[in-house]
């Protein structure tokens, strides 16, 4: 049997995997992708995408192709059983960069992700490839195959990711346990084309009669969503003609002009992996965590998860760090993928409510709410959605006490700035792929000690001064600092983030997460804790 080796094999094709493996490709990462299927799978899935994805798509290349293809900023509404809205999200903060809530169709988001890994020789995607076994010693992970004319063969690797849903063989062979619930309630999800209903939001509609749920799409499209009863008969109800009489009693004989396009039910789950790492192998996605859809993070979930990977994956696979260092991707995304559970669990329990009383204390409950304006605030920005906040793992916290609203393990922002062109940037562009030291209206560099510039400089650190705007002598004589990129805080919101931090210098992750905030003086304090933590 022939034997090939490469540096990183992503088992799963999906969107999780392809956007780890342009990550892959950008690092510069020898990379397999296995993936089972040879076509785009057609199935109704994700919808929603965030604006933390659309930044993860971002750092991959891949945002400005996929948006075009997304409606942005499209409002989220709940409605009573009298069809009465009694909440609506419709967040129009941008703080890392791109709008909260952009509505796609996952086939064309693929379609993009794959075309963009056409910009990477060292990334091979192997379509109709199946994993059939899986095992690892210290030093490499062995991967048995077959393609797409049924030919075995074996590919070693360094590492492997497994992002091959929730019914993972990878995960399954390595015995890591998936433990959680099933929910009772099925529900059945149709994409219609040809739509001209002018409802251009989600609604949510919590109808005890029958719940359901209505998206407005991109190109015509619609999709419905049903919950079926427990003596409702599966195979039955995902019939056309009962599905266009379920949307008939919504539209009336607009349903008439609708193309079927799909109709399928799905089983909704709430499961964690035991552990979301075992060696050289890492969990991504719904391999490592599956949630029900009600708070649109399932995909949105698993792309944090890329990003986390994607860095710690390449700088081990070039030597940079020890692979021990891949175990914290555990620690700093167990608790946040959990808590969106948590969100979605809770957001399906007040959508699905099939008691009349019930249901009618709980639109009680949200008319009683709409007059508080922090609470309306709250719900209008989306602000009930958990926010991710590493306390351990790559991260330098100065003091032993870890306030919630401390601003190290959180995610930095991305706003606008002005290069040295007088061009505007996101600031993303600026920091590059890896780590960034960024000093406000100081130059960090200069603090750092020869120690600490020569292992930074290991993982392509980049060093960055933020200018207030309109700071130098003219348009075109803008303040350069010595051996560091300067730019200028063209909208004040750099400045307004250091004021909070209540410190001049900011270490940002490649992920975009703050791993230390300190003054010039405790600079390399700061980047020693690091360093310890990555070497």
């Amino acid at each position: 049997m022939e034997t090939q080796k490469t540096q990183v094999v992503i088992v799963g094709g999906g969107p999780n995997g392809i956007t780890l493996a342009n990550y892959m490709g950008m690092y510069g990462i020898q990379t397999v992708v296995l993936e089972a299927s040879e076509e785009i799978l057609p199935y109704p899935r994700a919808v929603g995408m965030d604006d933390e994805a659309m930044r993860v798509l971002q750092g991959a290349g891949l945002a400005d192709e996929a948006i075009k293809d997304m409606i942005r900023n499209v409002p989220l509404r709940y409605y009573n059983a009298r069809g009465v809205c009694f909440a609506e999200v419709k967040p129009k903060t941008a703080q890392y960069g791109w709008p909260m809530r952009n509505i796609f169709m996952q086939q064309l988001t693929e379609a993009t992700m794959r075309e963009g890994l056409q910009r990477f020789d060292n990334v091979d995607l192997r379509l109709g490839h199946t994993m059939q076994a899986i095992s690892q010693t210290d030093d490499r992970v062995t991967l048995e195959v077959t393609d797409n004319t049924g030919k075995a063969y074996t590919l070693e690797a360094d590492f492997v990711v497994a992002s091959d849903g929730a019914r993972s063989e990878v995960r399954k062979q390595l015995e890591i346990g998936y433990t959680g619930i099933t929910h009772e309630a099925k529900w059945i999800v149709v994409d219609a084309a040809n739509d001209k209903l002018n409802a251009p939001y989600t609604a949510l509609h919590a109808d005890p009669s029958r719940p359901f749920v209505c998206i407005y799409l991109p190109y015509q499209y619609r999709r419905w969503e049903f919950m079926l009863f427990p003596h409702e008969n599966e195979e039955e109800m995902c019939q056309e003609e009962v599905i266009r009489k379920l949307i008939r009693g919504h539209i009336g004989d607009d349903v008439d002009d609708l193309d079927i396009v799909r109709i399928r039910a799905y089983t909704h789950n709430s499961r964690v992996a035991d552990t979301f790492t075992k060696g050289r192998v890492m969990l991504c996605g719904d391999a490592a965590h599956i949630t029900p859809p009600w708070a649109g993070q399932g995909l949105n979930s698993g792309l944090r998860d890329v990003v986390n990977i994607a860095w710690k994956v390449a700088a081990a696979a070039k030597g940079r760090i020890p692979v021990s260092v891949l175990n914290t991707y555990d620690q700093e995304r167990r608790g946040h993928a959990t808590d969106l559970i948590a969100l979605a669990d809770n957001m399906g329990a007040v959508l699905g409510m099939t008691n009349p009383i019930l249901a009618g204390i709980r639109d009680w409950i949200f008319k009683a709410s709409d007059s508080v304006d922090n609470l309306r605030e709250h719900l209008v920005e989306f602000k009930f959605k958990p926010k991710a906040h590493i306390t351990k793992g790559i991260v330098h916290h100065e003091a032993d006490e870890i306030y919630p609203d401390s601003l190290v393990g959180q995610l930095f922002i991305q706003p606008d700035v002005e290069i040295a062109d007088g061009s505007r940037e996101k600031f993303d562009e600026v920091q590059g792929p890896w780590f960034s030291v960024i000093g406000f209206r100081t130059n960090p560099l200069a603090y750092v000690s020869e120690e600490n510039k020569a292992f930074w400089a290991g993982l392509d650190t980049r060093y960055i001064q933020v200018n207030r705007s309109k700071s130098g002598f003219s348009y075109h004589e803008r303040l350069q600092a010595e051996g560091v990129v300067s730019v200028e805080d063209v909208d004040h919101t750099l400045e307004d983030w250091f004021t909070a931090a209540r410190d001049k210098i900011v270490i940002v992750r490649p992920d975009r997460f703050v791993a230390a905030i300190c003054s010039p003086s405790r600079l390399n304090e700061a980047l020693d804790a690091l360093r310890k933590q990555l070497s």
